[in-house]
């Protein structure tokens, strides 16, 4: 039987081509990490000046006006477009990046859409701590700062409640504000909060479960920023080292790309100090014995209560999180008392939820209908859509 041979495709000049192309890879990767290496020297410069210098942060999308300042918050606000809602909304931002992660670029802006959609936004700009600060722990970041954040926030809208949405770590402080301060929230948002740190997979686990807290603060007073650095960057570092540059070289004829992956490598390496208290009591109360999720964390003398929060609670939860797992971020809603509670699980990983296409089309357009509806007397409210309904409602987004 005569057997076809089909020439070989690995002629010459497909091996010359191959060749070329790997060698363009090569070069294009090499310059893309000598520019992210900067980038990454220039981010621990900056965490470790004091004060930090907030100036250097890229200008946002949305106008705003600093309305007050209290202790390390300085609240922002973003003026709605068109008819206000009734209800003021304040973003509670994390403590250990800079926040203009919600207002990088037109079209991918939270804040954006949020004011575009009516609401009056309030945000919590964390001045990052110097080392006189090491003293601040929950107790003067939560019961101090954002309450007297939630106060102005109040004075200036004429609202007596405010709805309060809070992001990773600016999440958990929302948590224990609500809980120790339920009369001044009208509506909940968690949004990927680390909530039940008794998972031992859960990726920020890994450095504070080991870690001696003591030890950080007695050396640096406060946790430097190049170890918050060091924590996050160890999370993936095969991305970080090599994945993430081999997507820039993929997607450089791709409009606006190289833009955003620039704007996005400097929000990276925004890292900022955390505050020697709240470090010690984050490493050892939450992560080390998570008292939060099983109801023995004390703030200011006050256990937070979980079952103080009454409002209505709208959980979002990434569900390829790979910062805060899904499964810290799920029991959320089972251990408050509201009889209006919700999760919502979206496809996308901890920024993903914030920033990409897909979830400005499908996710936030259900976080505003949520929110416009609860402005509603109850008598008129229309039912939101969800996919799937368990004990507690968990509406899967695809």
């Amino acid at each position: 039987m005569d057997i076809a041979i089909e020439p070989s495709r690995f002629t010459m000049p497909f091996l010359i081509q191959e060749y070329e192309n790997m060698l363009d890879l090569l070069q294009e990767v090499s310059t893309s990490w000598l520019n992210s290496s900067t980038l990454v020297l220039d981010g621990l410069r900056r965490g470790m000046m004091e004060p930090y210098p907030v100036h250097e942060d890229p200008p946002g999308v949305t106008p705003y006006e600093v309305i007050a300042e209290n202790g390390k918050a300085r609240l922002r606000y973003y003026r709605a477009v068109g008819r206000p809602q009734a209800t003021p909304l304040l973003i509670v931002y994390a403590l250990i990046k800079r926040p203009y992660i919600l207002d990088l670029q037109p079209g991918s802006s939270l804040i954006e859409a949020l004011t575009k959609q009516g609401f009056e936004v309030y945000l919590t700009d964390w001045q990052p701590p110097m080392r006189a600060d090491a003293w601040r722990g929950f107790d003067a970041y939560v019961n101090q700062d954002l309450h007297n954040s939630v106060k102005a926030v109040q004075a200036h809208s004429g609202a007596k409640k405010i709805s309060l949405m809070g992001y990773c770590f600016g999440g958990l402080l929302s948590t224990v504000y609500t809980a120790l301060h339920p009369e001044t929230v009208k509506n909940f948002i968690p949004l990927t909060v680390p909530y039940d740190l008794g998972k031992q997979d859960i990726p920020l686990s890994q450095l504070t479960t080991s870690i001696d807290p003591e030890l950080v603060v007695s050396a640096y007073g406060n946790c430097p920023a190049w170890m918050m650095k060091l924590n996050f960057t160890s999370m993936s570092p095969v991305h970080h080292l090599f994945n993430k540059h081999v997507s820039l070289y993929r997607n450089k004829e791709r409009a606006g790309f190289a833009d955003t992956f620039a704007l996005f490598e400097r929000w990276m390496n925004s890292d900022v100090p955390l505050a020697g208290q709240i470090f010690r009591e984050l490493t050892k109360e939450l992560f080390q014995q998570n008292l939060l999720a099983q109801g023995r964390f004390g703030v200011g003398g006050q256990r937070v209560d979980m079952k103080n929060i009454s409002c209505p609670v709208l959980n979002i939860v990434g569900e390829f999180d790979d910062v805060v797992h899904p499964q810290a971020s799920l029991p959320l809603v089972d251990a408050t008392s509201s009889r209006d509670k919700q999760t919502l699980l979206f496809p996308a990983g901890h920024l993903g939820v914030i920033v990409s296409s897909s979830a400005h089309k499908k996710l936030w357009p259900q976080v505003v209908t949520w929110l416009k509806e609860r402005d509603r007397p109850a008598a008129r409210r229309r039912t939101v859509p969800v996919a799937v309904s368990t004990s507690v409602d968990t509406a899967v987004l695809q």
